[in-house]
């Protein structure tokens, strides 16, 4: 032959007579085929299965002759490469090693037979994702090429359910198989679109840098809706569920790819990757308050018959799902990526926009382009437009066609609306020749390009970006709704603060036994001072409240308002209230201080001041020299006598704090009785003038720093903040006790001239 020999490409589908192969992985490899046939490489295509051969025959052969021709092939060429296809294909037993091992023989003796040189071996798994490694170790011991020979091995996710099984998998697979061997799938990104973001943002960057950040960009959307139900893939799909089905992979590589930092070269894929994961690390926590999840109202009855569950079983797998995102770094901070997907909803459709904020205003003719919403669509497919494309309103600037020669401007318009404006009001780019994203990610296994696929550190930090959220829902139940159009506002929600929330109340509505006349909020007496109480939530609006009032107040009074803040877990609701009751608060004339810190460094997930940072000073506006963080780390070490942090944090009260005495100290108590962090044991007698001390507490980290009682009793005002159940046994007993006893600290909190408020809520008061 006059082209240059580039050595034989074995393929392999294992699993090459399922369901994925038939609909989609034939059709890919023989497309590859088709692209390659002449250009150097030679082949051979193994369809592996668990069944004998005079079974898998005839499967297999039945799927190979319905593949259809590619485009661009004529009727009479696309014959003849189809039958050379065919003639290049086999069916193999693939189950045991020895199945294996004769697969390999067979291979070599194909490469000895007609002098060839090997290239490669392509080893696609379209298996259970439990076999994988069984199959990576079959694999390692059996059919590795000689070594100056590429091994490739694609992977079908699910690569675990969560960071644990995923760390577990990968840890199998890499005993067996090189990270440059793997290549996991995700199908996302084979398709034109997704793989076109990173070079748009490329040939458009002078004009996109100026716009991509928060001060232009109002929100983003990731979308993806579905008519179909889970039916019939209840098996896997009851495991799973919709956000490790869809969110945790396809609509998080969209994400990464809108966001991330543009590569200075879009072939680099190490670059590429490096990339993505920086941009994962950037990704604030998300938990249970910044989701919605929804379960199709037909599905658990699916559930009970295709799993063989009696009628009292309830799945609380969601169906539906709407998270809101944010990035906590300074180019995108505040702007809200709403992901969304689910099942047997209204369409079928899916795209990723950008909308950006409205900077123009409109005297005359509201309807000109220029005064509608400006927004960048990456549209995958289906919906209005029934095709993929990138949509540009016409009112940001008419963006650059690559001279690749793949992408094409559209300018024949149908009559239709796509995301709030007519399509003629868009600029259209779409690919010249529609490509299915199976077909353009096996061309890029072939040619080794890693970027299109998952790598091991990227797939470990979307775990661990998602599982946190995956824990908490585990026992939420879904909002029901009925599949369709029907559905009607059922599940639209939205943003309040940093937390989200259905927009409208579902009609069925469970409320707690007895709580229906408890929703106001009771005033009484608790160990002879003043007690309020309520459940929960409306006990933390009503001290937010109270702190507001006590805030203007003081700065009425005084110019500023010191308020003193414990650690534990009765603030973290209170301290997101108040972060979402930015507008109204004085925080430019409020001081920040400590009523307690365990000695770690203040960035560690344990240290009190670290949950003050990241549940309420990141999201206000209060100037950096009114944040007053306890001194725990001085000198490279945690609290030592000689470094004189409880000093140092005294003779700070003393410059800012107006006779040491606080407006306002919000205190908690712990089940043992202590407060702050002055327990049983505390020796506080020689220490009457000291206002912070080191302390020891029975539970780890036992260092600790604390405001003494002298500090406490002097204040203003004193809230004590008490909830939830585990408290009530606490609350009971305090109760009986009548002034101070040296087994619970909190009774020795007895403000001099200021008051004391108990905070309880109905859980913590009635058990």
């Amino acid at each position: 032959p006059s082209i240059s020999h580039l050595g034989h490409v074995t393929v392999v589908v294992v699993g090459g007579t399922g369901d994925l192969a038939r609909k989609y992985l034939w059709q890919g490899f023989f497309q590859l085929y088709a692209d390659q046939v002449g250009k150097g490489h030679t082949f051979s295509f193994y369809g592996g299965g668990l069944s004998p051969t005079e079974k898998g025959t005839p499967l297999l052969f039945g799927i190979l002759k319905e593949l259809a021709c590619p485009p661009e092939l004529s009727v009479e060429r696309c014959d003849l490469v189809k039958d050379q296809f065919l003639h290049l294909s086999k069916y193999h037993q693939l189950k045991t090693t020895e199945d294996y091992e004769k697969l390999s023989q067979q291979i070599k003796q194909q490469l000895e037979q007609e002098g060839m040189v090997e290239a490669g071996r392509l080893f696609y798994l379209s298996v259970p994702a439990f076999a994988y490694a069984d199959i990576a170790e079959k694999i390692n011991n059996t059919c590795r090429p000689p070594s100056d020979a590429w091994l490739r091995v694609v992977l079908e996710k699910p690569f675990g359910h969560d960071l644990y099984s995923a760390q577990a998998l990968d840890k199998k697979l890499s005993g067996q198989l090189k990270e440059e061997e793997m290549y996991r799938i995700d199908h996302y990104l084979g398709k034109q679109v997704v793989s076109k973001i990173l070079p748009f943002r490329k040939e458009n960057k002078k004009l996109l840098d100026p716009i991509w950040n928060k001060h232009h960009i109002e929100r983003i959307e990731i979308v993806l809706k579905e008519t179909l139900d889970a039916k019939g893939r209840i098996q896997f799909y009851d495991q799973y569920g919709v956000i490790r089905d869809v969110l945790q992979n396809h609509l998080t590589e969209v994400m990464t790819l809108m966001l991330m930092n543009l590569p200075a070269n879009l072939s680099n894929s190490k670059e590429i990757l490096q990339n993505k994961l920086n941009f994962l690390a950037s990704l604030q926590h998300v938990d249970n308050s910044n989701a919605v999840v929804g379960q199709y109202q037909a599905y658990n009855e699916e559930v009970q018959e295709e799993l063989n569950k009696t009628k009292d079983y309830f799945s609380l797998t969601p169906t539906f799902a709407g998270v809101v995102v944010h990035v906590d770094n300074a180019q995108y901070e505040g702007i809200p990526i709403f992901m969304t997907s689910g099942k047997a909803l209204d369409e079928r459709v899916s795209y990723a926009r950008v909308l950006f904020k409205s900077d123009v205003f409109c005297v005359q003719d509201p309807n000109n382009v220029q005064c509608k919403s400006k927004q960048i669509i990456f549209y995958l497919g289906h919906g209005t437009l029934q095709y993929p494309a990138i949509l540009l309103s016409k009112n940001l600037f008419k963006p650059k066609l690559a001279s690749s020669g793949d992408w094409k401007e559209v300018t024949e318009y149908k009559d239709v609306n796509v995301l709030g404006l007519p399509l003629s009001d868009y600029y259209i780019q779409s690919p010249v020749t529609p490509r299915e994203a199976y077909c353009e990610l096996i061309s890029h296994v072939f040619f080794g390009r890693k970027d299109s696929f998952i790598s091991a550190e990227g797939l470990l930090a979307s775990w661990e970006f998602w599982t946190p959220l995956l824990e908490g829902l585990s026992r939420v139940f879904p909002r029901v709704y009925p599949g369709g159009v029907a559905n009607g506002n059922l599940l639209n929600f939205q943003l309040q603060g940093h937390q989200v929330a259905f927009s409208h109340e579902a009609v069925v509505n469970v409320i707690k036994p007895g709580a229906e006349d408890n929703f106001q909020v009771m005033q009484g007496k608790y160990r002879s001072s003043e007690m309020v109480s309520a459940w929960a939530q409306e006990l933390v609006e009503r001290l937010a409240s109270d702190l507001l009032l006590a805030a203007e107040e003081a700065i009425h009074e005084e110019g500023q308002f010191h308020l003193a803040l414990s650690g534990g877990s009765s603030p973290v609701a209170l301290l997101r209230a108040l972060a979402l009751n930015l507008y109204t608060f004085p925080w430019r004339n409020t001081h920040i201080w400590q009523v307690d810190e365990r000695c770690v460094p203040h960035t560690e997930s344990g240290s009190n001041f670290r949950s003050i940072h990241d549940l309420l000073l990141q999201h206000i506006r209060i100037p950096y020299f009114n944040i007053h963080p306890m001194p725990v780390h001085l000198t490279q070490r945690l609290c030592v006598e000689e470094d004189g942090g409880p000093t140092l944090y005294e003779k700070e009260i003393k410059k800012h704090v107006n006779g040491s005495s606080f407006h306002y100290i919000l205190i908690g108590v712990g089940q043992d009785g202590h407060t702050a962090s002055l327990f049983q044991d505390t020796k506080l007698e020689n220490d009457e003038e000291r206002l912070v001390i080191l302390t020891e507490s029975p539970i780890k980290p036992h260092q600790r720093m604390s405001l003494t009682f002298t500090a406490i009793n002097r204040a203003r005002r004193v809230g004590v903040l008490i909830m939830g159940k585990s408290k009530h046994e606490l609350v009971s007993q305090l109760s009986r006790i009548k002034g101070e006893s040296s087994k619970y600290p909190i009774t020795k909190v007895q403000p001099k001239s200021g008051t004391l408020i108990w905070y309880i809520d109905y859980d913590a008061l009635l058990g």
